[in-house]
């Protein structure tokens, strides 16, 4: 595979540690850092005012466009208003809305203000049904206003809270019972002499977001973002990827912003470069993923970023539609995907289409981090040939590699760390080691040991992973996605089990779709429940182990059974982030009698078994 894109060449420095790790860091010197990412919008609103920044769908079907220099008169207008309200670091800005220019105007107006802005997940409000991971984050940021879209949509959510001296903010629709101002009221504002001088006080200690990441277990964390986290991403980005700021990169983009992947990577990333960014108002699942479609067959993006679900779903679309999938590639400069790993399937897929599209193989990236970093701690910048490689480090910060069970764990020191969690002293002790290298418990192996620049390969997570009765550790990231493609198109999703048993088990999230494929002889509307029973599906299922483990190499490579599950993860559990992560420890958990049955002896009726369809 070759690229024609000008990447930074992968220069890494190592340096080997007498516990068999290593030290690695980027030879290419990251350089002074903006003020603030206020400098950023200032910058693009003076030198080209008049070119699209946001885009977002109209009830109408047209778009609503915001240039840059409307952008940043309207977050001058909402930072003096947050001034007047006497916002900040104790009194923060909560969004509960989704993706929206709305939204990104509050947002920007906060940064401008060095006012917080605290994003928080949708389903926390709109698919929840207990709101306790809500009340949780509105009781501990104690926000100063609440911002919601559409005041009606969110009612119940904001009946769950307790408000306290929150200000209620709506675009539309004021929520009966509650006292509320119109964001109009806020942009009508004239900017003064009070933000001039918020703004020139931010700096980069400044807390820019806190965004809160559910973790494994016990309430969401929220994690602090200062100005220096964000800077530090975007600077370095442009070092190794040149092409983003050669040509504005043109996004198409979904992703939710209270998490890091779209809210800072992709965000920053427009921002950061003069591009412009289209509000995808669709998502990876049925009846939304056509939306995406839609909005692909009128904007070429020149960058694509999406999760692995993302593309499972978008590539259904565009493998049966010619003129979507030429309108898609027309303008792409490359492909990105993170957050999970990929299947090679999904890998191969792209590739195909590409050839057929472009009669070439675009570029495919790939990065690696978290929350609290920002999040890019490394990226590729070089061509890779598969799944699995998330680069190296970029410029600014180093990567240690500690000898950890047989594998390397990796940590993170730098200006992308996060320098806790918020008024969670407690918690933010306890993910740092002596030498301030942040722990995020991931394992990584080396592509090549005698070629660092060929980068870092995933190897799953520490907390994840799990031993045999026969001692022999089970890697479960990278078993469950050679799963993901081996059981295709039965699997959408699913959790390992196994740990102290004999064999690795499978519960098993069903593709609605798939399987319905699958059963041309029931009505297409049929339901889960009534499709895991199929014998189609339990054979097809039982065939997707036998491939998989005829490919394995050993046990821990293997999965003897598997159980098919109607009931989808839950958001309330913990069990799923909004960009369509599961969590293996939350699933685990909330479903050990489900594990039990799996791991039954004699098998349950219910379980197959990689040798056959029908127990």
């Amino acid at each position: 595979m070759t690229s024609s894109l000008p990447f930074a060449e992968p220069r890494i420095e190592a340096r080997r540690l007498p516990d068999g790790g290593m030290l690695l860091r980027s030879a290419v010197e990251l350089g002074p850092l903006p003020r603030s990412t206020s400098e950023w919008l200032r910058h693009w609103a003076t030198h080209t005012p008049d070119r699209v920044f946001l885009a977002e769908r109209r009830a109408d079907g047209g778009w609503r466009k915001l240039s840059y220099a409307e952008a940043r008169t309207a977050a001058r207008a909402i930072g003096e208003a947050l001034i007047e309200r006497e916002l900040g670091p104790e009194r923060p800005l909560m969004i509960l809305s989704e993706n929206g220019i709305d939204h990104a105007l509050l947002v920007l107006g906060a940064l401008e203000a060095g006012v917080p802005a605290v994003p928080v997940s949708t389903a926390y409000s709109l698919i929840s049904k207990d709101f306790q991971k809500l009340r949780y984050i509105a009781d501990l940021v104690e926000p100063g206003m609440l911002y919601a879209a559409d005041g009606a949509r969110y009612i119940e959510a904001l009946k769950a809270i307790n408000l306290k001296f929150a200000e209620i903010v709506v675009s539309a629709n004021p929520p009966a019972g509650f006292r509320s101002t119109p964001l109009s009221a806020l942009l009508r504002t004239i900017p003064g002499a009070a933000i001039e001088a918020a703004s020139q006080a931010v700096g980069h200690d400044t807390i820019a977001k806190v965004l809160f990441t559910s973790g494994s277990t016990g309430d969401p964390k929220g994690v602090v973002n200062t100005q220096r986290m964000l800077l530090a991403n975007q600077e370095s980005i442009a070092l190794i990827w040149p092409f983003v700021t050669r040509r504005p990169p043109v996004l198409v983009d979904w992703l939710p912003w209270n998490h890091t992947f779209g809210g800072n990577h992709d965000f920053n990333l427009v921002l950061r470069n003069g591009g412009s960014l289209y509000i995808d108002e669709g998502k990876p699942v049925p009846g939304l993923v056509e939306r995406t479609a839609a909005n692909l067959r009128e904007i070429s993006p020149t960058l694509y970023l999406n999760v692995p679900r993302g593309y499972a779903m978008l590539l259904d679309q565009l493998e049966r539609d010619d003129a979507l999938a030429r309108n898609f590639f027309r303008e792409l400069d490359a492909i990105f995907y993170a957050a999970a790993a990929l299947p090679q399937s999904l890998w191969e897929r792209i590739e195909r289409l590409s050839d057929k599209v472009l009669g070439r193989r675009l570029p495919m990236l790939s990065a690696w981090g978290a929350t609290e970093t920002a999040p890019m701690a490394t990226a590729v910048h070089y061509p890779i040939a598969r799944a699995g490689n998330v680069g190296v480090p970029a410029p600014g910060w180093e990567l240690k590699l500690v000898p950890n069970s047989g594998r390397l764990e990796v940590r993170v020191r730098g200006p992308i760390v996060t320098p806790g969690y918020f008024k969670r002293p407690d918690l933010s002790k306890t993910v740092y080691d002596a030498e301030g290298f942040y722990c995020p418990g991931d394992a990584m192996r080396l592509e090549d040991p005698g070629d660092l620049a060929r980068g870092l390969v995933f190897d799953g997570r520490f907390a994840e992973n799990f031993k045999l009765s026969t001692g022999i550790w089970v890697s479960v990231g990278a078993l469950r996605v050679a799963a993901i493609a081996a059981l295709a198109p039965v699997m959408e999703d699913g959790v390992l089990t196994g740990h102290d048993r004999d064999e690795a088990g499978l519960l098993v999230f069903p593709s609605l779709a798939g399987c319905r494929g699958l059963c041309p002889h029931l009505p297409k509307e049929a339901p889960l429940a009534a499709l895991v029973r199929e014998p189609a599906i339990r054979a097809a299922l039982a065939a997707g182990l036998r491939r998989l483990n005829a490919a394995g190499t050993g046990s821990s490579h293997r999965i003897g059974r598997a159980l098919l599950m109607s009931e989808p993860p839950s958001i309330d559990r913990g069990e799923i982030t909004d960009k369509g992560y599961l969590n293996q420890r939350a699933c685990l958990t909330h479903r050990a009698a489900l594990v039990e049955l799996l791991h039954s002896d004699p098998p349950a009726s219910e379980v197959v078994l990689a040798g056959r369809g029908e127990p």
